[in-house]
């Protein structure tokens, strides 16, 4: 009977102590003789073992000073029920030879549960490589259970519950895409160590994970994309930049797109260089604005950086009013169409610039420009590093 724990649904498992030293032997002849007729003729173990209904009883011993200790399995065909009446009956038993002994059960494993699983990941494996093979006709018919081995893979990582594949941790490289359709399309062609930001504002967790692993940023191929990328390589150690075709999603590119923008990614060093020349001609267009800039307002601006703090300056560059940032929206809305300039002590956000168009202001300076999808023409942006300070 020893194949049945091959084929059986359950294995009890068990700890022996034995205050002598003893033989395998030993133990098992103690269990069939101290359980002998315990619970009656229907759960004996010995008629149990004939008709396969409980497998070979394996011990493992070893000596420890003047005892004997070690694990017994025992591979049960019997329900649930039966199962643990047999692994109660056999902790009754408590003489091995001569000696004291004690038996206690650890647990009971469902066998067929770790089959289950054991299939589960085996159908996925077939599956991703069945569907990279097939007939585009063919991946219709198992587009469903696709959907399913997805959602079953698609994790919440991190305390911010990002939206990720289950194999972030194990891998030394992480991808890291925009948005939750973004990681499910890469598991579907089987990319496991994929995790995404879910906005323009990069997640602590991100930044965590880019500290102790290879990190290629793979982003949309439009304006957002570009925006993100820009986020993530400022707070985040990226190594490599790869992006979907110009104007394409990740969430839409097919298996050979995914594999042809992930082989050949760009060292994060040639992506800032790239950053560079177009910061360069960004800066030259407000040269304009650099050259009526005076040196009063210059001054002002070394003393603003670090304070939070900001300052309205009206036509002729004469100051209006000093503002705490945390108000400046709310500031900027009250004000009438004097002021045309603002300097201040933080980031250029979508919100602050669309306040200050509907205000007529022209230039606006800060320490840093951060989620601007949408730059009206009128207003022009600057931070302190491009007037050198």
């Amino acid at each position: 009977m020893g194949g049945l724990s091959t084929t059986a649904k359950y294995m009890i498992y068990a700890d022996i102590e034995v205050d002598g030293i003893v033989e395998k032997s030993d133990v098992i002849g103690g269990i069939f003789g101290q359980t002998e007729g315990l619970l009656g003729e229907d759960l004996d173990l010995r008629e149990l073992q004939k008709s396969g209904r409980i497998g070979r009883i394996e011990v493992k011993l070893e000596v420890r000073g003047h005892r004997s200790v070690g694990e017994i399995t025992i591979p049960s065909n019997l329900d649930r029920a039966e199962t643990a009446l047999i692994a109660a009956a056999i902790e009754t038993v408590d003489k091995i030879g001569p000696y004291n002994a004690k038996i206690r059960v650890k647990r009971i494993k469902d066998l067929r549960e770790e089959k289950r699983k054991r299939i589960i990941e085996r159908a996925k494996e077939i599956l991703r490589a069945w569907e990279s093979e097939e007939a585009p006709e063919s991946r219709k018919l198992t587009e469903e259970v696709l959907k399913a081995i997805r959602s079953a893979e698609l994790i919440k990582y991190g305390p911010e519950g990002l939206p990720a594949g289950p194999e972030v941790d194990k891998s030394d490289t992480i991808i890291v895409v925009e948005g939750r359709a973004d990681v499910i399309n890469l598991l579907k062609h089987g990319y496991r160590n994929v995790i995404a930001v879910e906005g323009a504002t990069i997640p602590k967790t991100v930044v965590e994970l880019s500290k102790r692993k290879k990190v290629i940023a793979f982003v949309d191929g439009d304006r957002g994309g570009e925006i993100i990328l820009r986020n993530l390589v400022e707070v985040a150690d990226v190594d490599f930049v790869a992006r979907a075709p110009p104007g394409r999603e990740v969430e839409e590119l097919t298996g050979k797109e995914i594999a042809k923008a992930l082989k050949n990614p760009i060292p994060v060093e040639e992506y800032l260089r790239e950053v560079g020349k177009e910061r360069k001609v960004t800066v030259s267009q407000e040269e304009a604005f650099e050259a009526i800039i005076p040196d009063s307002v210059k001054e002002e601006i070394v003393k603003l950086k670090g304070t939070l703090e900001g300052v309205l300056y009206g036509e002729d560059w004469k100051p209006v009013r000093r503002i705490a940032v945390r108000n400046l929206v709310k500031v900027l809305n009250e004000l009438s169409d004097e002021v045309k300039y603002l300097v201040f002590d933080g980031v250029i956000t979508q919100r602050i610039l669309d306040v200050a168009f509907s205000k007529g202001i022209k230039l606006i300076i800060a320490s840093r420009v951060g989620n601007v999808v949408k730059q009206p023409e009128e207003v022009k942006m600057l931070t302190f590093k491009d007037l050198g300070i």
